[in-house]
């Protein structure tokens, strides 16, 4: 999906050019110019600022870019799918009661596989939007598509065979869109998560779940001791410009990217960092005006193109004179494998930035 009209930069094409220029040089030099290709912009992040949710978070950006999300758990009552080994019957009132062949799987505690993507639900509110524009929808269907693809968060949220819980995951953009938001966007809903408090139940087997009133009993949806467990993933954006590739892109190094990733990522102790999922995004450089080079202006002494064909023939010959002609196509494959590579290594970037979100203080 291309960013909306209000990503687009008022830049020439000759400043077109020049943030270009320099981000292709070896190294890159970035609009920052203390910041390398794999450095992100300063935040401030808070964490528990809604005291009525299960779970919440605020992060801002350098920029002023700041999201706020908050996680509301209910719980429901489960839909009966027939799974192998389980047979069922309609008691009296027309519930379905689980009836296990082998008894030995009523002890089995472990709940992998049984969540469903229907349990979370999404939103997000993006101001001068509306719910079903197509920027939110956009959002919101790129985070839910991360959040339920390792399958750890639906499976969670399993209580017994009868109930589950549900998961509202609102997300508010606090701020006009300074910057593309999605990757701020699913890092304060990471952030959200982590802080996300259950409950504790204290009935057994398909009972009516039963809570202690107790919050300070509640447990952690990633508690500390789960450390195995793999933590929510987070989309980071990485682009590519020429053979270079820049993570973290401000608006005006979107401009002129040549091709944009949203790449989902997580980290757990046994495995490291791992990639959940990957997809395109149209960069808004394809949309900026092509700057006219001094042999087709004839203000310049060059000379006027007959036809769209000639024009086309004079700008593909000129494409690395140094005039600004918007990017086609998308990544190469090499350029592919060096991010997959650089977000996934010992240290790369999945560590580091989901290790930077966990320092934040939890209570």
């Amino acid at each position: 999906m291309a960013p909306p009209p209000s990503l687009q930069v008022n830049l020439s094409p000759a400043e077109l050019s020049f943030i270009r220029s320099s981000l292709a040089q070896t190294p890159p030099i970035r609009l920052d110019h203390a910041k390398g290709p794999k450095d992100f912009r300063s935040m401030r992040a808070e964490c528990d600022v809604l005291p009525g949710a299960n779970g919440s978070a605020r992060i801002a950006l350098e920029d002023g870019t700041e999201a706020l999300v908050g996680v509301k758990a209910e719980v429901e009552k489960s839909q009966w799918r027939p799974v192998p080994g389980e047979s069922a019957r309609l008691t009296a009132a027309g519930e379905v009661t689980m009836l296990d062949v082998d008894d030995a799987a009523d002890k089995d505690e472990n709940t992998k596989g049984k969540g469903q993507n229907s349990w979370v639900e999404i939103s997000v509110e993006v101001p001068g939007f509306r719910d079903d524009d197509a920027l939110p929808v956009f959002l919101a269907a790129m985070l839910t598509e991360t959040l339920l693809a390792s399958g750890e968060l639906k499976d969670r949220l399993y209580i017994n065979n009868r109930f589950h819980w549900k998961l509202y995951v609102d997300v508010l953009l606090l701020s006009p869109l300074l910057s593309y938001p999605l990757s701020l966007l699913s890092m304060t809903t990471h952030l959200a998560l982590l802080t996300t408090r259950l409950p504790a139940l204290k009935s057994e087997k398909d009972e009516d779940p039963l809570f202690d009133d107790d919050w300070d009993a509640s447990v952690q949806l990633y508690g500390k001791e789960r450390q195995q467990i793999e933590k929510p993933p987070v989309i980071v954006l990485a682009m590519a410009v020429g053979s270079n590739i820049i993570f973290d892109p401000s608006k005006e190094e979107l401009a002129v990217a040549d091709a944009v990733l949203a790449v989902a990522c997580t980290t757990s102790a046994n495995s490291g960092g791992r990639i959940v999922s990957i997809r395109t995004v149209d960069p808004p450089s394809h949309l900026t005006p092509p700057g006219v080079p001094n042999a087709m202006n004839s203000a310049t002494g060059g000379k006027v193109p007959t036809s769209s064909a000639d024009a086309l023939t004079q700008r593909e010959l000129l494409s690395n004179s140094g005039v600004w002609t918007p990017p086609r196509g998308g990544m190469k494959r090499s350029l592919l494998s060096g991010i997959v590579k650089m977000v996934v290594e010992k240290g790369g970037v999945a560590e580091e930035v989901i290790e930077a979100l966990q320092r934040v203080e939890i209570g």
